[in-house]
């Protein structure tokens, strides 16, 4: 048995694996992939249209990833820096049944994908236990426990996701041209922002957006997350106009021909912040 088979297991029946810094997992975008691997229309998704950072955002993290078997051999997820020593972004960033491989890495901090920052090993992951890919995903959410602490702020969880129509913010370092084929994915060097705003169940297609999940709409025309994106931010101001965690990106928010399209889908982190909060407490 592998290492990479045997970790796999561990996952799916427990949604926790203890990582020996080698592999991870996380869904394609839509279509057939090479040796006959499926890919998920609810998959990795940087932002098509996005702009340069217009700020500092010492929370943003990035978890290298290939797919070899799809030809992707430098891809990666975001994720959000929570705690000093955890990391949350989409379960399926994390996945061990579906493809792509995470390098067992974290870098946080830098607006550059490949260097800078701090870096810090997994020590352990925690998946949702009702975590279910799909059209759209269920539960995709998980938890990056990092092997030491960094001194990065990080960013606050807010008490809820703002109402439909309120000013929102995602950050990724996905792809910025979209293409079908996962070997000529090119994902950004540098960060990406894009300005979002909170939409209404009814902007999504039907099913998708829910209590759990927050339909992302663009300020910007065909703009929206994209390949390399799933896991990362979405935030809004909050107190004394701080930045304050909303989401992670889980994919795109009706049946679309290319994710710029929109709208996206984005996992509501308020809703699980007890999970979160009973994560972290027990695994000191």
């Amino acid at each position: 048995m592998s290492e990479s088979t045997s970790i796999r297991r561990i996952v799916t029946r427990s949604a926790v694996a203890v990582l020996a810094g080698v592999v991870c997992c996380v869904s394609l975008t839509a279509g057939s992939l090479p040796g006959g691997v499926t890919a998920d229309r609810g998959g990795v998704k940087s932002i098509v249209s996005g702009s340069k950072p217009t700020e500092s955002y010492p929370f943003m993290a990035s978890i290298p990833l290939g797919a070899p078997l799809a030809g992707l051999k430098d891809g990666n997820c975001g994720a959000a820096l929570i705690d000093p020593g955890w990391v949350v972004t989409a379960a399926h960033c994390l996945d061990m049944e579906i493809g792509s491989f995470a390098e067992g890495t974290v870098r946080i901090g830098s607006e550059k994908r490949a260097s800078g920052g701090t870096v810090r090993e997994m020590a352990q992951v925690f998946l949702h236990p009702e975590y279910a890919q799909g059209q759209p995903n269920q539960n995709d959410i998980a938890l990056v426990r990092l092997d030491r602490p960094v001194k990065n702020k990080p960013i606050a969880i807010a008490e809820g996701a703002g109402a439909p129509g309120t000013k929102t913010r995602i950050l990724g370092f996905g792809i910025t041209k979209p293409s079908p084929d996962p070997a000529k994915w090119k994902m950004s060097k540098k960060l990406r922002e894009l300005e979002t705003v909170r939409g209404d169940v009814s902007d999504c297609g039907p099913g998708y957006a829910g209590d759990t999940r927050l339909c992302t709409l663009s300020q910007t025309p065909d703009a929206m997350a994209c390949n390399g994106d799933s896991g990362g931010p979405q935030i809004q101001r909050g107190r004394e106009d701080r930045w304050e965690l909303i989401g992670v990106t889980s994919g795109p928010g009706a049946q679309s021909p290319s994710c710029e399209k929109g709208p996206g889908l984005y996992t509501d982190v308020t809703a699980y912040a007890s999970w979160i909060t009973d994560i972290i407490a027990a695994n000191k």
